[in-house]
């Protein structure tokens, strides 16, 4: 071999290294390029992975790898990825270094669940969607920042509709070696254990470790030999098994995360409690700033500077709550070496300290041992102020120490891939670093950055990509339970069509079927021919909600109606992938909750940049977004105590808006096709919405507010 072509070759193995390398890094799911290598690798297995991108690379050999790269042109795109990402990966000047440098020790954050990309399916909903994107955007924001959570070895659960359209849960496992997973080990090479006291058992866990970006996530697995049969599968399951399981998963979650942080030699900033889940971390604080000789009213103080808490959840019945019993049984052997009595554990827990018949509740710690506190949007942080101000007795609801931080999302992992093309070549491809630049997104309004038809043809384009995936998916699950699904759905639904998509949580106070609650008058609005409208819904019930199984029963009964089939149907298994698609191609991202139990509700967030439309309830972060002229909304910013009169109320409001707003206003087209009145909402939701409910702003203000604070 000559010496040039022996340079060649040696690049090119270089450049595989380093592609092998990047693809272990979860920065690739929200950067395009980097995902087109990988689908041109392996189209069809790309597809049958669920876009992973470690299987991809376990498949392709050095060899084709290699030999591939002798493509001048994959090759040239290989290297402005990698460029891009050690771009990233080196970069100096980011936010951090310009607002957060007195953040010298890392955020370590704790959540049950991360959904960061459908090839992980660690992740049950919104919470983790929720943590997913804050870990994505700390990473871009250049925060120090290091997540914790579970690694569930059979995730949550993969949802399978029957032909009686019940839901039916199937779990997979998760295999290490088709995860961007790293095993910690410790300086000598061995597998770096920990352990933590459950009752009478000491229980050791071992850490996988997953890049995100510039940040760092941290699983923990009990699934070891060192174990009883009992402990190995107790992180299996996201929220999985009975009140043991709920209570072993969190002492592992809190303290054993603390744990591992100390084994790390980690001293965060901050503890950021992500819900109440993790809230055992403060009794592994408390207990260690106690050994170290504080008293116990100085050891409260110093953990409380430590520990921040943000609460999600606005019915009491959705805060984890322990009886004396089994906190004693749980806590009892490992608990007596502060010297504290159970009572005294279990004052921690309750709202009225001596009431021996009030529970232990998870919010409640948090809430007592934090320096701050926050709910998820304004009004659920007033909810939350209401729903715990018996912990403050004497203090006015407005004073109680529970503030807000309105959630966001991650934008560009949310944005398709066309969404992207089309905004990096009107905004320039450092778009996705402004979102947080509300003087920026003004130029939504300029005609010559993006005229109304380019818009407009982007919503084609996007509705037709969401049509055929719809298509796709709903064949597979037809063909499953023995339907026809080949020639019953090869053409349903329209690209012509208003695309209306419901999709999250089958909890019944989201009210998916609201919608059809008037059927009467929903029908002729699905049914117009000159005006025709499609509904896409998706979602998952919890395996124990059978309410919200009759739902999804209900909704997929409505599309099998006569007039309706083809125009109202259902996705099974609800996940990133899914949602991807729907939030891209749907006009109309519709929200219909309870009033006020949605305490922010992010999915209408990620329509923005791909020019969908909100209608809602004023509950939860639509409140503060619409403006009148950015979406609809549905009813004002009030509810009717009574839960009846209320759900007929807003059905009345929801079917009165699309009918003399949302539907006119889409089919209300000039000489050129081109509804513009719908255009120029487009325009006002991106200009308003774009900056306002992104993570960045949400970190940032977290950032500002709370790590600093």
């Amino acid at each position: 071999m000559s010496a040039t072509r022996t340079k060649k070759h040696n690049g090119h193995n270089h450049l595989a290294d380093r592609l092998r390398a990047m693809s272990r890094n979860l920065w690739w799911t929200w950067n395009p390029e980097a995902q087109r290598i990988f689908f041109r690798l392996a189209p069809q297995l790309w597809r049958d992975s669920n876009h992973s991108a470690v299987a991809v690379m376990r498949e392709i050999s050095d060899q084709e790898l290699t030999a591939r790269l002798h493509d001048p042109d994959f090759a040239r795109i290989v290297r402005a990825a990698l460029t891009d990402f050690d771009t990233y990966m080196d970069a100096e000047g980011t936010w951090a270094s310009h607002h957060a440098a007195a953040l010298k020790n890392p955020v370590a954050y704790f959540s049950a669940e991360f959904g960061i990309h459908e090839s992980l399916p660690i992740y049950s909903g919104g919470l983790g969607i929720l943590s997913g994107d804050h870990i994505k955007s700390a990473s871009d924001l250049g925060i120090p920042f290091i997540g914790i959570t579970l690694f569930y070895r059979e995730g949550y659960f993969q949802q399978r509709i029957g032909a009686d359209g019940w839901q039916q849960e199937q779990y997979a496992p998760n295999h290490v070696d088709e995860l961007p997973l790293d095993l910690v080990m410790t300086a000598e090479g061995g597998r770096l254990l920990n352990s933590v006291q459950i009752g009478h058992s000491t229980v050791f866990f071992q850490t996988w470790q997953i890049r995100v970006g510039r940040a760092t996530l941290y699983l923990l697995d009990t699934n070891l030999p060192e174990n009883d049969m009992h402990f190995q599968g107790l992180t299996s399951h996201v929220y999985g098994g009975n009140i043991d399981t709920r209570i072993g998963q969190e002492i592992v979650l809190g303290i054993g995360g603390v744990r591992l942080l100390d084994s790390l030699g980690v001293t965060p900033s901050v503890f950021h409690m992500n819900e109440g889940h993790s809230a055992f971390l403060v009794l592994e604080l408390l207990q260690r700033t106690m050994k170290d000789g504080n008293s116990r009213p100085a050891a409260e103080a110093q953990v409380r500077r430590r520990c921040i808490f943000t609460t999600h959840t606005p019915v009491p019945a959705g805060h984890d709550r322990f009886s004396r019993e089994l906190m004693e049984h749980t806590f009892g052997a490992s608990w007596a070496a502060t010297g504290m009595s159970i009572d005294d554990l279990m004052s921690y827990g309750r709202i009225h300290a001596g009431d021996s018949a009030e529970l232990f509740t998870m919010t409640v710690l948090a809430l007592r041992m934090s320096r701050h506190a926050n709910g998820v949007s304004e009004l659920h942080g007033r909810v939350s102020r209401e729903m715990w101000k018996e912990l403050y007795p004497g203090t006015p609801v407005d004073k109680v120490p529970i503030g807000h931080v309105t959630n966001g999302v991650h934008t560009p992992a949310w944005a398709s891939t066309h969404a992207h093309d089309f905004w990096n070549k009107r905004l320039g491809t450092d778009w996705t670093e402004k979102l947080m630049e509300r003087r920026f997104w003004k130029k939504m309004q300029d005609q010559e950055l993006a005229t109304d038809q380019e818009l407009w043809g982007l919503r084609y384009t996007l509705r037709r990509d969401l049509v055929e995936f719809a298509r796709r998916r709903l064949r597979t699950q037809y063909q499953r339970i023995g339907g026809d699904g080949a020639a019953a759905f090869a053409k349903v639904l329209s690209p012509d069509a208003l695309t209306i998509g419901f999709a999250r949580r089958f909890a019944t106070y989201k009210r998916a079927p609201l919608i059809f609650q008037n059927f009467d008058r929903i029908l002729p609005l699905l049914t117009d021919p000159k005006r025709p409208v499609q509904l896409i819904f998706a979602g998952k019930a919890h395996p124990r909600d059978n309410d919200g199984k009759r739902f999804i029963q209900r909704i997929i009964e409505y599309g099998r109606h006569p007039q309706l089939f083809g125009k109202v149907v259902f996705l099974e298994n609800y996940d990133i992938s899914v949602a991807r698609h729907l939030v891209s191609g749907c006009d109309v991202w519709l929200n219909n909750p309870r009033r006020p139990l949605e305490a922010s509700g992010t999915s209408g967030q990620k329509v923005c940049i791909t020019g969908g439309l909100n209608v809602s309830i004023m509950d939860g972060w639509w409140r503060e977004g619409y403006d009148g002229t950015n979406g609809w909304a549905i009813g004002e910013d009030s509810h009717d105590p009574d839960v009846e009169r209320q759900d007929a109320i807003d059905a009345e409001n929801l079917l009165t808006v699309l009918g003399t707003q949302v539907i006119p206003e889409f089919f209300d087209r000039d000489d050129q096709g081109i509804p513009r009145a719908w255009i120029r909402r487009i325009r006002n939701a991106m200009e308003t919405l774009i900056p306002g409910y992104s993570t960045d702003r949400m970190v940032a203000e977290y950032v500002q507010n709370y790590y600093l604070g």
